[in-house]
């Protein structure tokens, strides 16, 4: 099966999808309005528009203000939902997700907002696993359709802006960061101010994470994925959301990393064999949920792996915790502190000796 972002997720026996937080993708849009007119409007509670959003397909214009907004894929529900809104549809979640077809930082915000799944006001979730599913959009009646981040196609952005206006991929495949697609929606729902609190907030408990666990500036790891089962080793590249996440934690990334991948790509296929050069004093993988790291240790080649001979294997096996690293949002990362930060630590201190 071809290595890419969306099958990566869907197959629970390859490696999951990747972010590109990097600022390299075409800036979000602003009002064509004054910043006089703007914060008078604001101060009054009402937002200033038209806005533009530009996105890797051009520019998309919100004439005012949308009050029936539409998702597809991940990352970008959460984003209007983190800006206390209730989408009227959005995807299914059909890996790393609860019984609900969810994820539980997801459900927590639709409680808080009165809209719990399963309730009258609660969004329509609609099936993503054959693709975008223009019926059940439109079944929505949108007056915005927010894809900022995903792999939507420019016939599949085409398509929907028949529907309503899009806010199309702002980087593309699957690229865009959370901090992208944040400032996108709160441009779009007239609370710019609202998405750089929230964005200034999230970076702070990541901040706060990286100050409680200083062992974290002595630290280098290598983010990847290690497939027992037929020997695969793939490492993800900077920009790429786990080497992001460990950043941010004030982790360095093992310059061989980027200095062995092609431009343009977010993962590195290495050959088993190799696995001794892979220098890093934490490795962090995924495997699959119910599974140990036992596999991987008792693999000969994998074994060669420094940070795995030092105690530094540091692998998730909850997939909802791993989607909330590979489809980060600014409501899925506090998840992750909570629950992959203690085990990144533990690796750590064990690969270090601090």
């Amino acid at each position: 099966m071809k290595f890419t972002r969306r099958t990566a997720l869907l197959a629970a026996a390859s490696a999951t999808i990747a972010l590109t937080l990097s600022a390299c993708g075409t800036p979000v849009g602003s009002s064509p309005q004054s910043s006089g007119s703007t914060a008078n409007a604001e101060a009054s509670g009402e937002a200033s528009f038209p806005v533009s959003i530009k996105h890797i397909y051009g520019t998309t214009e919100i004439t005012e203000k949308p009050t029936r907004i539409a998702t597809v894929s991940w990352v970008n529900a959460d984003a209007v939902l983190a800006l206390g809104v209730v989408p009227v549809g959005m995807a299914e979640d059909v890996w790393g997700n609860n019984a609900q077809g969810s994820t539980d930082w997801k459900d927590a915000k639709l409680t808080e907002l009165g809209a719990a799944l399963g309730t009258e006001k609660a969004p329509v979730q609609y099936a993503e696993a054959d693709g975008v599913n223009f019926t059940a959009i439109a079944e929505t009646k949108p007056d915005l359709i927010v894809a900022g981040y995903s792999g939507l196609t420019k016939d599949e952005y085409e398509k929907l802006s028949k529907i309503a206006p899009v806010i199309a991929p702002i980087a593309p495949n699957y690229t865009s960061s959370w901090q992208q697609v944040t400032t996108a929606v709160g441009q779009a729902l007239g609370q710019q101010d609202e998405a750089t609190a929230l964005i200034t907030d999230v970076e702070g408990k990541l901040k706060a994470a990286a100050d409680a666990n200083p062992v974290f500036k002595d630290t280098v790891f290598i983010a990847g994925n290690l497939e027992p089962a037929d020997g695969g080793i793939n490492l993800y590249a900077t920009g790429d959301s786990r080497p992001r996440f460990l950043t941010a934690l004030g982790m360095k990334q093992a310059p061989m990393v980027d200095e062995n991948v092609k431009d343009g790509e977010f993962f590195l296929p290495w050959a088993a064999e190799r696995g001794n050069e892979l220098e890093s004093d934490i490795f962090f993988t995924w495997i699959p949920a119910g599974s140990t790291t036992d596999a991987i240790k008792a693999n000969k080649l994998f074994s060669q792996i420094p940070a795995v001979a030092k105690g530094g294997l540091v692998a998730a096996a909850n997939d909802m915790e791993v989607l909330s690293i590979s489809a980060a949002s600014p409501l899925s990362v506090p998840y992750a502190i909570e629950k992959v930060v203690p085990a990144l630590a533990a690796g750590a201190h064990a690969a270090t000796g601090k």
